[in-house]
């Protein structure tokens, strides 16, 4: 019973299959790892932004009233950002009295010029957002071409399930026979059993297939977002790309835009950025330098200790202004040595994009060839076919007519199903051989259209 309900609900299924193409338009807003991999150039991109406006000056504002006293002597020192700074205060005694100052300062400080660095800059983040891109466009394509793989798995299981349950209805016609002989006493009664067994072998084959079936529709519907059990494939789809013998050539007719040589490319790219990068932060440093401040304190010109409250407020104000020019003279050696870093970092990205060319080369000559035998199996898969059929109805016509036994009987039936699940695998190699091509030639959307 629960065999015929999943056949009458596939068969009631199939009749609004999901295209090959509406899976692969809603990988992007559904699979995980895109989400995943849109959200980092995000990323990038705002690290270019941030990069963009590596430019800008700094402008503080700094406030402060202090109270205590005040005393100093003359001399020298190097205050190591721990001795406070106490103005005048050189008295032949000390003092201990307390006194109020307060100081506001505006300071301006601008690297106005750094021989290029701040476009160097600007380009390496605009260079690793497209590194970024083209990673996401690759993980798209290799996404892409696993749901077209599992997707072409959806189909080769469905055509197996019907060859499966063609096969279950030949063991049930086998046994009908068998008992009906077996009643009249033309056949043994151990005939009956073998014959049994096989058709329940049949039935767990089925159920087998429609379990591998299922875990493909779900990983589909992981994917996508679609409930599993809605994603029926369209069995019109092998038909097509059945007749497109001619539409792929060899070679790499789009190698320089495939997006594994794009992502690998763009890594190498950035690699050399960097080194430009490096050679340009280690520049000389041109520098606008800006300050406004005002003073006010309880002491007096005359030294004078006054009231604290009269410490309140700016007294005397001053501006200053000035250009400069910075530069690290051991700078020289940190940018030799990180700009030889860099280099045989970018000599690495350069042998890697190499690499993958070679490898996508092989690899679409090993796809040239896996289509050509592909090819050659259609054309040879129909023979064995037909000699099966044949050898069947004939061992099944002997046996109901005590010309032959069971045991020849089973082994036509199985060559018949096998030649039946040859024929079937054949068909989906072939599909899977034209995919594989159309990838490494970054023609994947040629064959799509033709699926419209």
């Amino acid at each position: 019973m629960a065999l015929l309900l999943f056949v009458v609900f596939n068969a009631c299924a199939q009749e609004n299959p999901v295209s090959l193409n509406t899976i692969l338009n809603r990988l992007e807003n559904n699979a995980p790892s895109l989400i995943t991999d849109s959200a980092a150039i995000l990323i990038r991109q705002a690290q270019a932004l941030e990069a963009r406006n590596n430019w800008l000056p700094n402008l503080k504002l700094n406030y402060q009233a202090d109270l205590g006293s005040n005393n100093n002597v003359a001399g020298p020192y190097f205050g190591f950002g721990l001795i406070p700074s106490n103005s005048r205060g050189v008295r032949s005694q000390s003092n201990n009295n307390a006194s109020l100052s307060n100081l506001g300062i505006a300071a301006l400080d601008w690297e106005i010029y750094n021989f290029g660095a701040y476009s160097a800059e600007r380009k390496t983040a605009n260079s690793a957002v497209e590194v970024q891109q083209n990673q996401y466009q690759l993980s798209k394509f290799q996404l892409q071409t696993l749901t077209i793989n599992q997707y072409l798995q959806l189909m080769l299981d469905h055509d197996l399930l019907q060859i499966q349950k063609a096969n279950i209805n030949r063991n049930q016609d086998i046994e009908r026979s068998i008992r009906a002989l077996a009643k009249s006493g033309v056949r043994a009664g151990v005939d009956t059993s073998i014959a049994a067994a096989e058709l329940s072998k049949a039935k767990l084959n089925y159920l087998e297939l429609s379990n591998q079936m299922k875990q493909v529709q779900l990983q589909l519907g992981a994917l996508t977002g679609l409930s599993y059990h809605t994603i029926q494939p369209d069995t019109t789809a092998e038909s097509i790309l059945l007749q497109q013998s001619g539409l792929l050539s060899s070679g790499l007719k789009d190698s320089l835009s495939h997006p594994l040589l794009r992502y690998y490319q763009s890594a190498y790219q950035n690699a050399l950025q960097k080194q430009e990068m490096i050679k340009k932060q280690y520049n000389p440093k041109i520098l606008l330098e800006a300050a406004f401040w005002g003073r006010g304190s309880s002491i007096t010109a005359e030294d004078q200790f006054r009231n604290l409250s009269t410490g309140w407020g700016f007294d005397r104000n001053n501006y200053l202004l000035g250009i400069g020019v910075s530069y690290n003279l051991t700078d020289l050696k940190r940018r030799q040595l990180k700009l030889h870093t860099q280099q045989v970092s970018a000599s690495y990205d350069r042998k890697k994009y190499l690499e993958q060319q070679e490898l996508l080369s092989l690899r679409n000559g090993q796809a040239d060839t896996e289509l050509s035998t592909a090819r050659q199996r259609l054309k040879e898969i129909p023979n064995q076919l037909k000699a099966a059929n044949a050898g069947y109805r004939q061992k099944f016509s002997l046996y109901k007519n005590g010309l032959t036994d069971i045991i020849e009987l089973n082994a036509a039936l199985n060559i018949l199903y096998r030649a039946e699940t040859d024929f079937a695998l054949a068909r989906n190699t072939y599909c899977r051989a034209l995919f594989e091509k159309a990838a490494m030639e970054n023609q994947v959307s040629t064959l799509l259209k033709l699926l419209n």
